[in-house]
């Protein structure tokens, strides 16, 4: 048996065998891959963050399999692209046919709980922030107990406990941390799954004075992003040290990420209603291409890392991974029934990657969102894509002129361009040839699952809401 092998089997082995732990997803909403302290940013310090990175495995390639809300979402409950569950685009609801992430965690003896934004619904809920009546309520999904807000809020929050709206005094990512520590702390020993995920740093932006105080010199909106992420930062510090208060740290995997890449630099205005979206600064990705929405790195590639004291060595990692493979992952870790995962999938296990570097990821990364196609094989990228920016005129973002775009073929070297500046399809033909031909086999077999065909009853059920979507 290959040394590399017997290795992994040693380390599942070893994990089985501990008790099983708590396990906490945290995501940020619109936080792009360069806004954090680790990463040298100019204007900002994220020193909890920073700690949670030096403790554990910061992964510098970490990828939104779905650049937008929702979508991304429903990648990490399931492990499958978004087009496979029914959630196509921002507000699509979930279809409630799919195997996910917390029943498979409550199949296994844990509490399951959901804090923060949901979007797996509807794109608002105007008069309620969920209502119990609500056909794709957390509950309804695997979740036993949810402190939730269909899309966004800000300081004294609205939001739904188990179908009771309830408003909330304080910054919004400190609520969801101290409900969340409560809740485990009620758990009784027994062990919790959790979601945290912050409306933070997502428009509209509302922020503490004090978190916006170190910022006086930027542009007002990015005055007040910035402070949303500077509460965000010390609610993450709030966590760690509730665990360690608890005792649980060392028993409890915490898993950060975006949900998708940040926001552009330049101001938007959307045509619907004329409002002007100012745009962000310092630029919210770095040295890479895109912002949100987008298939280039700056809208996909995020912060991600894991913490698991006394478990996991630090060390940064730029093994290509997705939200896709956390529940793949996951099922390995606390030691679910791989049963309780569709068996057509798209992630992978990362449990190798917490011990050691693989040479090479050897399944892919598909992206596929309105249209859009994308696949991702270890240092290059392919996409089928209308870019964005080009829909920008005069500062105002034209959907005709969006759509008048033609899809174009293109090629990167992501280690050698990250920043995605040469596009390599007429250069690289047999490396093109090759990803177009398994990009077409994977779109195939999404089109199977869009139509039903990974479900016992071979169809896509109704999905019980008033108004079709």
């Amino acid at each position: 048996m290959p040394r590399r092998t017997i290795g992994t089997l040693a380390c599942l082995l070893a994990f089985r065998v501990l008790a099983s732990p708590n396990v906490i997803l945290v995501m940020a909403d619109d936080m792009g891959w360069a806004q954090t302290g680790y990463y040298d940013h100019p204007v900002l310090e994220t020193p909890n963050l920073d700690a949670m990175a030096a403790n554990g495995l910061r992964m510098d390639r970490f990828y939104s399999a779905a650049p937008q809300c929702s979508t991304a979402r429903a990648t990490v409950l399931t492990g499958r692209t978004n087009d496979r569950t029914g959630v196509a685009t921002v507000g699509s609801s979930i279809n409630k046919q799919e195997k996910t992430l917390s029943a498979a965690f409550r199949n296994a003896g844990y509490t399951t709980a959901h804090f923060g934004k949901w979007h797996l619904n509807t794109v608002n809920t105007p008069d309620h922030p969920m209502p119990l009546s609500d056909p794709h309520h957390p509950g309804e999904l695997g979740f036993d107990y949810w402190l939730s807000e269909t899309n966004q809020f800000n300081l004294d929050p609205l939001f739904s406990r188990n179908g009771t709206a309830e408003r909330i005094e304080g910054e919004s990512s400190e609520v969801l941390v101290d409900e969340a520590l409560a809740f485990i702390e009620q758990a009784q020993g027994k062990p919790a799954f959790v979601l945290i995920w912050y409306a933070s740093p997502h428009r509209p932006f509302e922020a503490l004075d004090a978190d916006m105080a170190a910022f006086e010199e930027l542009p007002e909106a990015s005055r007040v992003h910035h402070g949303e992420i500077v509460a965000m930062d010390r609610s993450i510090g709030t966590l760690r040290q509730g665990l360690r208060d608890l005792g649980v740290a060392e028993n409890t995997l915490v898993w950060f990420t975006s949900d998708n890449g940040g926001l552009p630099t330049f101001d938007v205005t959307r045509a619907s209603t004329g409002e002007v979206l100012p745009g962000v600064v310092p630029d919210t990705t770095g040295h890479l291409r895109g912002f949100k929405n987008s298939f280039y790195e700056g809208g996909i590639r995020v912060p991600g890392i894991i913490e698991w004291p006394g478990h996991l060595e630090p060390r940064i990692s730029n093994f290509p991974a997705s939200t896709l493979d956390m529940f793949p992952t996951l099922i390995e870790v606390a030691g679910l029934d791989s049963n309780d995962m569709n068996e057509v999938h798209d992630g992978i296990s990362l449990v190798p990657v917490f011990d050691t570097e693989p040479p090479r990821r050897n399944q892919p990364i598909g992206l596929r969102v309105q249209g859009q196609l994308g696949w991702l094989d270890n240092d290059y990228k392919l996409i089928y894509y209308r870019d964005y920016d080009k829909a920008m005129v005069d500062g105002v973002w034209d959907p005709e002129v969006f759509d008048s775009l033609t899809r174009e073929w293109e090629l990167y070297d992501l280690v050698d361009d990250p920043s995605e500046q040469d596009n390599l399809v007429e250069r690289e033909p047999e490396i093109t040839a090759r990803m177009k031909a398994e990009l077409a086999a994977w779109n195939e077999s999404v089109d199977r699952s869009a139509e039903g065909a990974d479900y016992p009853e071979g169809r896509v059920l109704p999905s019980g809401r008033d108004k079709p979507e």
